[in-house]
């Protein structure tokens, strides 16, 4: 077997035809049409909505749920598509993710027939767009103490609040909300218009530009009895929804790490300095081979645990793994490879920087890598190291 100086190890031999296919059509929409676009949407500070319909026909919203207008494929498939997606922007990761995991994924599983059948189909052509709302300005990593609160009005419900960094909050159709009830934590269907609920974005970002992120505001908004999701209650419900998207940042992380090599071992052959290409300085080399090494060790990591997912045996605590090392690795591959391009790493003429400042966020959001430590931490020794009992 010939050696590939990305994929050294030849984990593409590890998917199956299906996987490659779809691993392929993403990496093909990507080239077509997120690079051409990137920089300028980045820069802008815009996510181009105009694309939603285009990501829907590809299937690849709510692309592991059956049924639906779903493609209903397996998990592992559903990272590649990750993968791919992040290679271009990690904007458009969060965007498939926050649509197909945090939105389509609790309407699927603990939604009503009729919510179902309303919202899915839709959702899945990327006709109607969705928001999960769960973080609150001041209880970031600790959402069971939420304070937003939902109570009963005869037969309606009047929910107060505010949900804080929110992705894709001012142009969704719909937000899944998270709420205290007398009943515990309950999930709402808000629709956009719904009186009472405003939105507003989040401007001066340097990290994930090339996405909305917006505030949810809810003063004494009103939803009829049929906006509750039946089938879940407690915090059961919203960390499920993370414990899904979770697992396609394990993949996406990869994918942006796979950018930033790839950028960094091209320069490295043709940018001179002394006489020769500063790939063939020791130095570089070396940044080049622990970039490497790690990219291959998390992508087979994040295929294993997509193999564990397609056999319904992984956990939270598995998830939590993946997402703490890939996002770490990744965030230092790309830090690295800004090295190796020196002051051409800070522009937006090369992917490195705009990785290297969304990454930041992917460290944070969907768990903090404090979060998934600790995570971990319990896990092996069955002590809990969260709030006061640290």
């Amino acid at each position: 077997m010939s050696v590939d100086p990305v994929d050294f190890l030849g984990i593409d031999r590890l998917l199956t035809n299906e996987e490659r296919m779809i691993r392929d059509t993403a990496r093909k929409f990507v080239r077509d049409r997120i690079l051409p676009g990137i920089e300028k949407w980045f820069e802008a500070g815009e996510f181009p909505l105009e694309i939603a319909p285009e990501i829907g026909e590809l299937g690849l919203l709510g692309m592991h749920l059956e049924g639906y207008g779903c493609a209903g494929t397996n998990a592992t498939s559903y990272g590649l598509a990750c993968l791919e997606l992040e290679a271009g922007d990690s904007g458009f990761r969060s965007f498939v993710s926050v649509q197909g995991s945090l939105v389509m994924f609790p309407i699927h599983a603990y939604g009503s027939d009729e919510q179902k059948q309303q919202w899915l189909p839709r959702m899945a052509a990327g006709e109607a767009i969705g928001c999960f709302g769960l973080t609150e300005p001041d209880r970031g990593s600790d959402p069971a103490n939420m304070r937003t609160t939902a109570r009963r009005d005869g037969d309606d419900w009047i929910l107060n609040g505010n949900k804080m960094w929110i992705t894709n909050g001012s142009i969704a159709d719909v937000a899944i909300v998270w709420a205290q009830t007398d009943e515990g934590v309950r999930g709402f269907l808000v629709p956009k218009g719904t009186k009472g609920f405003t939105t507003r974005d989040i401007h001066r970002k340097l990290s994930l530009r090339a996405s909305v992120t917006s505030e949810l505001i809810f003063d004494d908004a009103r939803l009829p009895g049929d906006a509750l999701l039946p089938g879940v209650q407690g915090m059961r419900g919203p960390l499920s929804c993370l414990t899904e998207a979770r697992f396609g940042i394990i993949f996406g992380a990869m994918g942006a790490a796979r950018a930033c090599y790839e950028c960094a071992l091209e320069y490295s052959k043709t940018r001179e300095q002394f006489g020769q290409p500063i790939g063939a300085f020791q130095l570089t080399q070396e940044k080049l081979v622990n970039m490497l090494l790690e990219l291959n060790k998390g992508s087979l990591l994040a295929l294993h645990l997509g193999r564990i997912k397609d056999e319904g045996l992984i956990t939270p605590q598995h998830v939590s793994l993946g997402k703490l090392n890939n996002v770490r690795e990744a965030l230092a591959i790309a830090r690295e490879a800004r090295t190796i391009l020196g002051a051409n790493g800070i522009t937006l003429e090369y992917p490195v920087i705009r990785h290297s400042n969304n990454l930041e966020s992917v460290l944070t959001y969907e768990g903090t890598s404090e979060i998934h430590t600790l995570i971990l931490g319990q896990a092996i020794t069955g002590l809990p190291a969260f709030g006061g009992n640290a």
